[in-house]
């Protein structure tokens, strides 16, 4: 069967020479009749097509790993033509014609030896370090996407939105105030709810009016890997988005491609609303190296595409236009083969990362605090009934509102967070104090949600989004682990999109919810690299652990989870009238106003036992402490208060000092908190009795059934009580202890 490459020299060499002449139409937009617009989109797309050989080629010697290309694609160049190279850019996986031809505009960089280096995994890659194939530069505004379905779609229209918001409220960004976000995609991805949630989203921002300059481009080569996409269905869906202009061009006709990509361009910067550009494309040489594609297409379809050979309609059209003769045309080609192949060689002596701190060096934290060397009481309990003392979402929303008023970039938003005051009152007031630009409402989607906090991050805003439920962020998971927590790993820390995620979770609502409400997996937070996850259990720690994402987020681009248990929220009393469960608020000026990195809560000086938990669990063992003192079991109670990273090297300090230690989980058993400590403490060498209670591994049913499934008070009582610490009960366990 020919290939491409053969057809494409075949068709210019049978080319008249006498070139009869021609135009370039108008289109309306402005006009592109510049002879040189057209040779740069040659030179891009030549550039593109025989990288995509190269690939196949380092994938043969062994010294490439990344062989999905953009080959067909081509046509996409237009669009780094047209865009200016500070319009920041979220491109899928076949944009090196767009690549190609924004680093020819901009000039300060090689753009055939940036994709090579990426191509081949080399830490001299300008983007990701070595650690994938990326298209992206800071220099160039592509903020770099891995082998992404539409999971950028989100993030796009998150930055869009913070780019009108960021006029409207004198903020400063990275990018010009007129600058307008492009956003490419592939017309079977269009069909995946991030994109389908992130089109939406920019529908009804364009039903409130609320500017999102974004330019939407699918590219339309009607299969997805093996499957298509029906007959005309990407259109039909893509035109009927309300309120988005709809713009279809076809990638083999240069001149029309120029043209309506430039309006489109030139529309969307004008009047801040999104626009789509449907673009038809073809595919080459298969999904990737590994696809054989002759077993889901007939051999005439695949060279019936030839045809439509982005290159081969900009060259026709060059020789039509009087701009090149077939032999020139082929010059070119061989020419830009040549320089490609002879860099690839090249390519092939770079440096590699070559050791595990190399490779992870973008998601290491700050150093974290010393571990604590005594157990030491937490000064934060206990005290008469007093009204200046808060509950834990009151502590909270007293932070907020410290935040916002200190630092203007600081944005609050999510689902009922704004009018309503948030589902359980956490954030009542905010608005009407900082305004509707600051904290805001959403509409109810948690990708959405999760995406503008992701834009908003990248143009400079510290953004504090919640998750109304932590059973809602299964929705939109990804957004964390994909697209957020990976940023910093994918562009070598050169782009960060700092934030702190308010998650209302954890179980003990009662006869409220069932599972959607009382959901006690955090197994998919503390799985993700790089990801911070803090758990304020009182309200005097509560302040200070925010305050410390919020500083982790503002100064380190930290991606930061602050997860707050719900049942403890209007709380006030450990036991019934002691207040014991509120605190005085200590602002930031206070001394200690911050909970660092590795660092615990402490409660009690028992030396018996050591109990180690964390939010519902640290009242739950204080009351089991009590009970366990009139059995002759003296307890210390440990608040983890950091579940990634675990603050292993301070409860290790602290346990060393106990001749058993019971880790007390509300989350499961498979996949739950205690796993990690446990191993934790294990591997830090310690040797006394060591076991865990956690709640059974099973939805949280809704009403009295409940307590048969979660972690009690009575089973943390029984666990210390019985043989499951290695050994004995803990009646004689004082004279056992380690000294």
């Amino acid at each position: 069967m020919e290939t491409v490459e053969e057809f494409f020299a075949r068709s210019v060499r049978s080319w008249r020479a006498d070139r009869p002449g021609g135009s370039i139409p108008p289109d309306g937009g402005p006009s592109v009749g510049d002879p040189a617009l057209l040779h740069a989109l040659f030179a891009a797309q030549l550039q593109s097509r025989h990288l995509d050989y190269a690939a196949r080629w380092l994938q043969a010697q062994g010294r490439g790993h990344y062989t999905i290309g953009s080959a067909g694609h081509e046509s996409n160049a237009a669009l780094g033509l047209v865009a200016r190279v500070d319009d920041p850019a979220l491109l899928h996986y076949r944009s090196g014609g767009f690549y190609a031809a924004r680093a020819a505009r901009a000039g300060t960089s090689d753009p055939v030896r940036d994709v090579l280096l990426s191509l081949t995994s080399s830490a001299r890659d300008p983007m990701s370090g070595g650690r994938h194939k990326v298209f992206g530069h800071p220099a160039l505004h592509i903020i770099p996407q891995t082998s992404t379905i539409s999971s950028h779609l989100p993030r796009a229209v998150g930055l869009a939105y913070a780019l009108g918001l960021a006029r409207a409220v004198g903020h400063t960004t990275p990018w010009p105030h007129d600058a307008i976000v492009i956003c490419s995609f592939g017309d079977a991805s269009a069909n995946h709810s991030t994109a389908t949630g992130a089109l939406n989203a920019a529908s009804y921002l364009t039903r409130r009016e609320v500017p999102c300059p974004i330019l939407f481009v699918c590219e339309d080569n009607r299969i997805g890997v093996s499957t298509r996409s029906p007959d005309g269905w990407p259109g039909v869906m893509l035109e009927s988005l309300p309120g988005i202009e709809y713009v279809h061009v076809d990638g083999a006709d240069p001149a029309t491609l120029l043209n309506r990509t430039a309006a489109a361009v030139a529309r969307v910067r004008q009047a801040r609303r999104p626009v789509v550009l449907h673009l038809d494309t073809v595919r080459f040489l298969g999904h990737a190296g590994s696809d054989t594609e002759i077993a889901y297409r007939t051999q005439g379809e695949i060279v019936g595409d030839y045809e439509r050979d982005p290159l081969l309609a900009t060259a026709r059209f060059l020789m039509s236009a009087g701009q090149a003769t077939p032999e020139e045309i082929l010059a070119a080609y061989d020419d830009t083969r040549s320089r490609v192949m002879d860099a690839a060689q090249t390519a092939l002596d770079e440096p590699h990362l070559s050791d595990r701190a190399q490779v992870m060096a973008p998601l290491a934290l700050p150093a974290v605090s010393p571990p604590i060397p005594v157990p030491a009481a937490t000064a934060a309990i206990g005290g008469a009934q007093d009204s200046a003392r808060l509950t834990l979402a009151q502590s909270i929303n007293q932070t907020l509102a410290e935040q916002l008023a200190t630092h203007s970039e600081v944005l609050v938003f999510g689902e009922d967070v704004a009018v309503k005051g948030g589902v359980y009152g956490v954030t009542r007031g905010l608005r009407k104090r900082f305004g509707a630009q600051r904290v805001f409402d959403t509409l109810l989607d948690e990708q959405t949600i999760l995406g503008v906090a992701l834009g908003s991050a990248l143009a400079g805003f510290v953004p504090v989004p919640e998750i109304q439920y932590l059973a809602y962020l299964h929705n939109a998971e990804d957004q964390l682990r994909g697209e957020a927590a990976s940023l910093r790993f994918f562009s070598n820390g050169q782009y960060q999109n700092g934030m702190v995620v308010r998650v209302a979770g954890l179980a003990y609502q009662r006869g409220f919810g069932g599972h959607f409400h009382n959901d006690n997996s955090v197994a998919v937070l503390r799985d993700i690299p790089g990801l911070v996850v803090a758990v304020p259990s009182h309200p005097a720690d509560a302040p200070g652990l925010l305050r410390t994402c919020l500083e982790l987020a503002r100064q380190d681009g930290r991606v930061c989870v602050y997860l707050e248990p719900i049942a403890l929220y209007h709380v006030r009393d450990l036991v019934a009238g002691d207040s014991e469960w509120t605190a005085p608020f200590a602002d930031a000026a206070s001394e200690g106003s911050l909970r660092p990195l590795g660092e615990v809560g402490v409660y009690g000086d028992g030396a018996d036992l050591l109990l180690v938990t964390f939010g519902n669990g640290v009242p739950m063992s204080l009351r089991a402490s009590e009970r366990l003192r009139e059995h002759g079991v003296a307890t210390t109670v440990v608040d983890l208060r950091w579940l990634s990273p675990l603050p292993l090297d301070a409860v290790h300090v602290l346990a060393e000092r106990f001749p058993a230690v019971l880790v007390v989980d509300e989350t499961r058993a498979s996949g739950g908190v205690s796993e990690g400590v446990v191993t934790g403490l294990l591997e830090h060498g310690y040797r006394g009795r060591l076991s865990r209670v956690a709640s059974a591994d099973s939805f949280v049913p809704l009403g009295p059934a409940a307590a048969t499934v979660l972690l009690s008070e009575e089973d943390v009582v029984a666990a210390a009580l019985s043989g499951s610490l290695r050994g004995s009960p803990l009646a004689p366990l004082t004279a056992r202890r380690t000294t």
